[in-house]
């Protein structure tokens, strides 16, 4: 009898239509094999009840059910032999065992184990979002939602690879199909349905998949420097008065234009607090001095956070707190004193600094409170980044730190939009989660958790082009959370507005340019003046020899119809990050980028040398232009240059893992945007990469 429930071993791929209701599942699998024109096996319970009703045995009974298994199994292996790709089965035992458990609270034992031992590549649950219909099997219709539970909660039970169907009779064959494609590509990868599943649920395509696959199996070719971009050669210097005259374009321009400011903001600030964390790991108090670990480790960063702690913003709040704790604080020794300190500071119990968004960190004492960098950037959104009296921020936030946010948000926005004038809408953005690269082992085979899964980690700010791509703004400021200043507040604002005053010049001449070869009023000494203008405004140059009028044009109009950026560059002060380079890609083309030192051959004497040469330092003061001379937005991802994305090794534990990262934002995701450098004062650039940057004079009173 065990052998009649025994499930065919074969290399067909298997799909069960799994649900409480029969309608459509039928039909969905008849659609399935007729598109793949392959098997499918027909509702066997059905019949075996219709043939009851019409021999006027109404009632089914438990003893049907192994009859009902029997043949369930019969006709599922006869269909299996005939079978050539796929076989597709609208019920199956687990449907019976789920019938029989729910209508008799019994399962045959004999059926419960076969039901569990039966593998299906994947099951369908089919969804109950469509009307029900009444037919000879389906009899309660106020019930839907519980049944429905009831098939659901058994899949997740019993560990078979789900994935469910909803919508119209069309949308789920259309998504049907898209997955049992998907599954075919991973299981040419090497993956099992129980990874297709949660990689599908991740939302990655399985066709980016495979190509970070290949990536980490082929690696990802170096950048190739041809030189540092140098002012007069890339980079655009204005003098002081230059910059006032593009900002007051930008003020007499602005009112026709819809401003947003756009804030990278997602991070925690774990690198800043890092080697303070080293210090609570690595230190005991009771067998040496904070000096002695300083000499022995060589740690300087310890001593300056230690001998300027009382210049820290938050130094008097966690102050306070260790006087309430500790009875006796004062007449602790120096060392217990700034060990708690340090110790209070990151205690996830007390303040988590580390494991808070640098954006609501105190990074600014002012006389009448403390200030974090997101009320800094709604301040500076104000003086710069307004039409109308409107100004437009975005963050980027991680989901998890959104509700933070909103409270710093809701605890200064309406102080600021009363002294300035202006109305702050705020809006947030997440990093898509499909965005996402797997993660391998330096065999470059996936690497899994204890449990078996797979596991996953964030593209890079490389995946914040689609937030940016969602944007809807005339001119869109880009700035990181951490570059803000406690003073010169009119100084920042003069050279963000200047750099968009730029920008402003630079459309108004691309989109008339544009708009003549559209009305076909372009003519042969036109394009000598837009010849000259990608040279000596835009570091481009067509190779034209050769070409007809006509090609001439194309040429042209391909080159300016793009999106456009003007970045502020700051001498390079030995801040680590990237720069200004001339590079030259695959084709030969040479055009400006911003290169990170991860992307150069540090192998390469002739690439470390121009490395080495670079004078200025990318310090994400960006002002972008998204839309074309037709007031269209452009499709931001059009303009990736996917091959210069990042392969980075990170420990899990004692083992050395890889993971891909997108091409950076203003790296590899801009390559192939308009653009222009711009030397800006240092002043400018006022980032906070590590605690002790707040002791600079940039982030202390004055």
């Amino acid at each position: 009898m065990e052998e009649n429930l025994k499930q065919q071993d074969t290399r067909i791929l298997k799909f069960a239509l799994f649900g409480p209701e029969s309608t459509g599942k039928t039909t969905l699998a008849k659609q399935l094999a007729s598109y793949y024109e392959t098997e499918w096996v027909p509702e066997f319970a059905r019949d075996y009840l219709q043939e009851k009703w019409e021999e006027n045995q109404h009632i089914c009974v438990e003893e049907d059910m192994m009859p009902i298994a029997y043949g369930q199994t019969k006709l599922e292996n006869d269909k299996l032999a005939l079978a050539n790709k796929f076989l597709f089965c609208d019920t199956n035992l687990m449907v019976t065992k789920v019938f029989s458990e729910m209508y008799y609270d019994y399962c045959n034992p004999l059926l419960n184990e076969a039901a569990l031992e039966h593998e299906y590549d994947l099951f369908f649950l089919t969804d109950i979002d469509v009307p029900w219909e009444k037919d000879d099997i389906r009899d309660s219709p106020k019930e839907r939602e519980s049944v429905f539970s009831v098939f659901k909660e058994t899949l997740i039970e019993t560990k078979k690879p789900y994935i469910t169907l909803s919508g119209n009779k069309k949308l789920r064959l259309a998504k049907a199909v898209e997955i049992i494609n998907n599954l075919v590509l991973a299981k040419e990868l090497g993956f099992s349905s129980a990874d297709f599943v949660q990689i599908y649920e991740h939302g990655i395509s399985f066709e980016k998949i495979k190509e970070q696959l290949q990536i980490f199996k082929n690696g990802i070719n170096k950048s190739n420097l041809i030189s540092p971009a140098t002012v007069s050669n890339g980079i655009l210097s204005l003098s002081e008065a230059d910059f006032e005259v593009k900002a007051t374009l930008f003020d007499a321009s602005k009112s026709k234009l819809k401003l947003k400011k756009f804030v990278p903001a997602s991070g925690a600030a774990s690198r800043m607090f890092k080697f303070l964390n080293t210090f609570l790991n690595d230190f005991n108090i009771e067998k040496e001095s904070i000096n002695a670990y300083i000499n022995r480790k060589k740690e300087s960063q310890l001593s300056l956070f230690i001998i300027g702690m009382d210049k820290f913003p938050f130094f008097e709040i966690v102050d306070k707190k260790l006087k309430e704790v500790y009875s006796d604080f004062d007449s602790l020794s120096v060392d217990y004193k700034n060990y708690y300190f340090i110790k209070m500071l990151l205690a996830s119990d007390y303040f988590d600094f580390a494991n808070k968004p640098k954006a609501v960190l105190q990074f600014h004492q002012y006389k009448t409170h403390i200030a974090n960098p997101i009320e800094e950037h709604l301040h500076e959104c104000a003086h710069y980044g307004s039409s109308n009296s409107v100004s437009n921020l975005h963050f980027t936030v991680s989901e998890i730190h959104q509700s933070q946010f909103e409270e710093c948000v809701d605890a200064v926005k309406e102080k600021l939009e009363e002294e300035s004038g202006t109305k702050i809408n705020i809006s947030y953005s997440y990093q898509n989660k499909s965005t996402d690269s797997i993660t391998v082992n330096l065999d470059n085979k996936p690497v899994r958790t204890e449990e078996g899964k797979l596991i996953f980690r964030p593209g890079g700010h490389g995946a914040l082009i689609e937030n940016l791509n969602n944007l809807d703004a005339d001119i869109i400021f880009i700035k990181n959370i951490d570059n803000v200043i406690q003073n010169h507040i009119e100084e920042i604002s003069l050279y963000k507005k200047g750099l968009a005053g730029i920008l402003i010049e630079l459309q108004n001449k691309i989109f008339g340019y544009l708009k003549e070869i559209e009305n076909q009023k372009i003519t042969a000494d036109k394009i000598v003046e837009v010849m000259q203008f990608l040279k000596e405004n835009l570091n481009l140059e067509i190779d034209f020899e050769d070409l007809t009028l006509e090609s001439k044009i194309d040429k042209i109009k391909e080159a300016l119809d793009r999106p456009i950026r003007v970045c502020g560059m700051v001498k390079n002060e030995g801040e680590p990050g990237g720069g200004p380079f001339w590079v030259q890609d695959e084709e030969g083309v040479v055009s400006l980028q911003i290169v990170e030192t991860s992307q150069v051959d540090l192998t390469d004497k002739n690439q470390i040398a121009i490395l080495a040469n670079a004078t200025h330092f990318n310090p994400v003061d960006l002002v972008c232009g998204t839309k074309n001379y037709k007031n269209e937005k452009f499709d931001l991802k059009q303009f990736v240059n996917k091959k210069s994305g990042f392969i980075v090794e990170k420990s899990i534990g004692t083992n050395t893992v890889k993971g891909y990262e997108l091409p950076g934002l203003w790296n590899g995701a801009m390559a192939n945007w308009l653009t222009v450098f711009v030397a800006v004062p240092i002043i400018t650039f006022n980032p906070v990469k590590t605690v002790n940057d707040l002791l600079k004079p940039a982030h202390q009173p004055q």
